[in-house]
């Protein structure tokens, strides 16, 4: 970082400044303007706007707009199948300069060991990426994840330069009803930044939940219920992720006035999502496409978003500020022409200069090897739960269906959209299989697997056909985990994800074309849900209402208990 008197002096021009961006116009989101002039970069801070500099180094930003860098302020990176690394070069050129990330999903296979993993990428990775602490390693008491993390255990992790504070608290039953070891780890961030996750919570309980100190929520899926978690002091995060999409339904809400409390994330985006359609910068252009104001919008990718984590030092192209930067052709294109990093440009040379981070989580893959007997669902009577998928969202419902007993099993029934599905535990620690019933997916063949299953990362499967889904669950250990698509006794495609069995070793483009045949290879079974193996993935997330599935059985989350 350059000394205190060099960027003085650059600001007033009595030295030429490290870098200037000439031609280009400065969107302020405090007052709405547009501010002409250059912008002169002094090391990774702004020191000038709205005048004339020289620079050691000049950049021609002609007929463009200069916006901050955008902030996506809760995701998983492991759900974008890649790196941390290679999330980075995938992200950063859509003008992500700041990820506040939760790494909860290795931990839940890796332990601490993939907390560390991720807080070294962070010293290494182009854009800032946070680091929060996972708070709840299980989710629940109700699955068999490959390892838990106490209080003491994030005590350790707490004070690297990544950190800002707990990650999401999913346990809100926990904190409501005063869990000790979830009031162990409140304790333990008592007076700093807290997370929050409580989908639907409302009334009392969520009074309770806020007076935690918890100050962040993205799982509101209804205005009303985003209505409410404002007047309660939250900041709302507005999601638009690979499955969950809640852009539409929150959209109304984003004004001038609510943008300072509402910020924009991801959660869990794709690499062929982010081809498709992008990252943030998709979510800005279909924001200001509803009717969004470009000031609420960008106010929430950034500058909101930089408020509600403590990051002082971005979210404005003004003196003093972090020197993240966006150059866009148009405020309503939000097309990403030049990305800057605390002043470094995000380009090939840049990405190149980082280094390497060792992979970690090789071999985490120890399920028993099944057969076809066991995905039968033996069972007394015909009254069967059924997860009911919601495209869109990672909400389900619970529906109930008469399905026959038919030589002691209830089978798949393509007919009536009734389709097996089951989890198998993989961390080596009790081989439990529990079998279910999902409606959604469309199945009329075969089946698809994935060891990505959130949040305990055991193997989650769904099919029609018995011997396919056995085919399809032991191909996974053959391959250190990934996703894999079987029919009539053949993997159709297959995607290796041997980083704890989460994550590719190849780079992201490897990933988003063996997407692309993921994709087919689902559509030639019958699927109908544009994303289905991110869809999967969430059916074993005993947190999110209303009915779920994981090693232990069918969990029923509005009661909180396991019930088959």
């Amino acid at each position: 970082m350059a000394g205190l008197e060099e960027r003085i002096a650059q600001a007033r021009g009595d030295m030429p400044a490290d870098l200037v961006l000439r031609g280009g116009t400065v969107f302020d989101l405090v007052t709405g303007a547009m501010i002409a002039g250059d912008v002169a970069i002094c090391g990774d801070t702004i020191v000038g706007i709205g005048a004339d500099y020289d620079g050691l180094r000049v950049i021609d930003v002609a007929g463009l707009v200069l916006v901050p860098g955008f902030i996506d302020t809760h995701l998983h990176v492991e759900s974008s199948l890649v790196t941390p690394l290679e999330f980075d070069r995938c992200v950063t050129p859509h003008g992500v300069t700041t990820a506040i990330c939760d790494p909860h999903e290795i931990a839940n296979v890796l332990g601490v060991d993939g907390i560390r993993y991720f807080q070294e990428a962070s010293t290494r990775t182009v854009m800032d990426m946070r680091v929060q602490l996972s708070s709840c390693v299980p989710s629940t008491d109700m699955e068999t994840s490959g390892a838990a993390i106490g209080a003491e255990d994030l005590r350790a992790l707490m004070g690297h330069p990544s950190g800002i504070g707990l990650a999401e608290v999913m346990n809100y039953p926990g904190v409501i009803h005063r869990d000790p070891g979830m009031m162990a780890k409140l304790a333990l961030f008592e007076g700093g930044h807290m997370d929050g996750h409580c989908p639907q919570l409302s009334g009392r309980d969520l009074n309770a939940y806020c007076a935690a100190g918890i100050r962040t929520e993205h799982e509101a899926t209804t205005e009303h219920e985003a209505r409410e978690k404002l007047q309660k002091g939250m900041r709302v995060l507005i999601r638009e992720g690979s499955v969950s999409k809640d852009l539409d339904a929150l959209s109304g809400l984003l004004t001038e006035v609510t943008a300072p409390y509402m910020c924009l994330c991801t959660d869990d985006r794709n690499p062929l999502d982010i081809a498709e359609e992008g990252h943030l910068d998709h979510m800005i252009r279909a924001l200001i496409a509803r009717g969004v104001s470009p000031l609420a919008a960008y106010r929430a990718a950034s500058l909101s978003g930089a408020e509600a984590f403590g990051l002082r030092d971005r979210g404005l192209i003004a003196p003093g500020r972090r020197a993240d930067i966006v150059a866009v052709g148009s405020l309503e294109g939000c097309d990403a022409r030049l990305v800057l990093c605390g002043g470094v440009v995000a380009d090939a040379a840049a990405f190149a200069a980082r280094g390497e981070v060792a992979p970690v989580g090789r071999g985490s893959v120890h399920a028993p090897a099944v057969s076809a007997a066991d995905f039968r669902a033996a069972g007394n009577r015909e009254a069967t739960d059924v997860i009911g998928i919601l495209e869109g969202k990672i909400l389900t419902e619970h529906l109930h269906e008469d399905v026959p007993i038919i030589d002691g099993d209830k089978r798949p029934d393509p007919a009536r959209d009734l389709a097996r599905i089951t989890v198998i535990e993989r961390h080596g620690k009790n081989g439990n299989i529990a079998n279910g019933f999902v409606r959604g997916f469309g199945l009329q063949a075969g089946a698809i697997a994935s060891t990505v299953c959130h949040d305990h990362h055991n193997i989650a499967c769904v099919g029609v056909d018995y011997a396919d889904m056995a085919l399809a669950a032991n191909r996974l250990s053959e391959i250190e985990g990934g996703f894999v698509v079987v029919r009539d006794g053949a993997v159709l495609a297959e995607l290796p994800l041997p980083v704890a069995g989460l994550m590719s070793l190849a780079p992201f483009e490897e990933v988003r074309d063996r997407l692309v045949d993921l994709r087919a290879a689902a559509v030639s079974l019958g699927v109908t849900l544009r994303e289905p193996f991110l869809q999967l993935a969430f059916l074993a997330l005993p947190v999110i209402p209303a009915l779920k599935i994981t090693d232990r059985g069918l969990v029923d989350v509005v009661r909180f208990e396991l019930i088959g």
